[in-house]
Order: C-alpha cells, then sequence, then structure tokens
C-alpha cells in the first residue's frame, strides 16, 4: 500500500520472554494504514489491541518485526529520535490522564512545554482547541469540574494541539456514558474529515462502524483485514 502513512511487518510483542510469566501479546501481525484512514482496532479485552496501538505509536517496541511510520522504522529508532517521531503523533488515552492541578488549558498544552513555547502562546492555541470542541467556557476551570465526558474532550484536545498527523485512542469510550460515547464518536469523524489519519483499539460498535477500516485481533492473532 503505497499511501501507508504506518504499517506493521510480521510485528510480535512478548513480554517476560522466556520466564514462567511469559505472555506473547501479539503474534506475527502485518497491517497497513492509509494516510487519512479512520482506522479501528477491534476484538474483545485481551486480544492485543492496547498492545499493537502501543507499537504503532511508538509507545513500546516490538519484540520481532517492524513498524514504520513514515518510511521510518521505529524499533531502529533512538530514544530521542523516537520522542521526536511521537511529536506527530497525539495521543488519547481511556483513563483521560489529566493533572489534577493544571487548568484545562494548561493541560492541553502540557505537551508543548519542551518545545519552548510562550505561555501566551500555549494558551492562544488551547483557546482555539477549546472553541472548535465547544469546550471554551471551560479554558481555567480544573478538571475535577468537568463530566467524565468534557474531561476526555480536554483529552482529545490534548492530543490535537501539535497538529499531529496521526492520533491514536486506546478504548477512548469506556469510561463514558452512552451520550458522551456519541460525542465523541461524532468528533472523531470530524477530525477524521480535516485530514488527520485516526487510529482507535475499541470495542464500542459506533466507533468500529464510524471506520473506513476495522482490523479484528483474537488472542494476539490478526483475523481480519489484515494486510
Amino acid at each position: 500500500m503505497t499511501d501507508a502513512i504506518l504499517e506493521a511487518q510480521s510485528v510480535s510483542r512478548i513480554y517476560h520472554p522466556g520466564t514462567s510469566s511469559e505472555v506473547q501479546a501479539l503474534r506475527d501481525v502485518s497491517l497497513a494504514i492509509p494516510a487519512g484512514g479512520y482506522v479501528a482496532l477491534a476484538g474483545p479485552s485481551g486480544s492485543g489491541k492496547t498492545t499493537l496501538l502501543s507499537l504503532l505509536g511508538g509507545l513500546d517496541r516490538p519484540s520481532t518485526g517492524h513498524v514504520r511510520f513514515s518510511e521510518r522504522n521505529l524499533e531502529e529508532c533512538s530514544d530521542v529520535e523516537l520522542a521526536r517521531q511521537r511529536r506527530r503523533m497525539g495521543f488519547v488515552f481511556q483513563n483521560f490522564s489529566l493533572i489534577p492541578r493544571l487548568a484545562v488549558w494548561e493541560n492541553i498544552t502540557y505537551p508543548q512545554i519542551p518545545m519552548g513555547l510562550s505561555a501566551a502562546n500555549r494558551r492562544q492555541a488551547a483557546d482555539e482547541i477549546l472553541a472548535r470542541l465547544g469546550l471554551e467556557t471551560k479554558a481555567d476551570a480544573p478538571p475535577e469540574e468537568l463530566s467524565g465526558g468534557e474531561q476526555q474532550r480536554v483529552a482529545v484536545a490534548r492530543a490535537l494541539v501539535g497538529g499531529p498527523e496521526v492520533i491514536f485512542a486506546d478504548e477512548p469510550t469506556s469510561n463514558l456514558d452512552r451520550r458522551s460515547a456519541d460525542e465523541l464518536a461524532a468528533m472523531f469523524q470530524d477530525i477524521n474529515g480535516s485530514g488527520t489519519t485516526l487510529v482507535v483499539s475499541t470495542h464500542d460498535t459506533a466507533l468500529i462502524e464510524a471506520a473506513s477500516l476495522v482490523f479484528t485481533l483474537s488472542e494476539g492473532r490478526l483475523v481480519e483485514g489484515g494486510a
């Protein structure tokens, strides 16, 4: 697939190899994700979705095989180079991962602090994204004053702030009620419609049905949609 922004080539991931607690989380997975695609990694709990998402996003390294992002093998990158590649990505986690002592706008722009941007520039970037997501009145609020759905939207805003080429979301609706989950699903479609590649691990039917490409895993193997 010539337009693939991400590829996994015969990827396996083994935790605690050679010990009594060895776990093979992924087994020989190959897939290609097109630039601008909306991709769902589907399957039951324990199927390997989160592990695969972590490998594709450079948060972990495969035991065997290759993960390629824009023609670069991530497992060959130094830690510094890997961090540089991850700046081109955004991440949304199921537990929101917001910092309680920081205001909403500070949470959103926290990843930009190492880049040396001024507080004024970071605030401007946060305000623009908050307006886009309908949260402009929450900029100065602490996370504890937000609903679960609002906290997850802030987490999405944080993923968007650097203008990433790819956003990875791990079970993003698992802690949300149905209404908030549906709102998040609509938000993801809007984000993808603007050209951002979206990779979501989920067993939420609404997110799976919205995806343009679905890869289904079972017991660490790709059982549907593989390359």
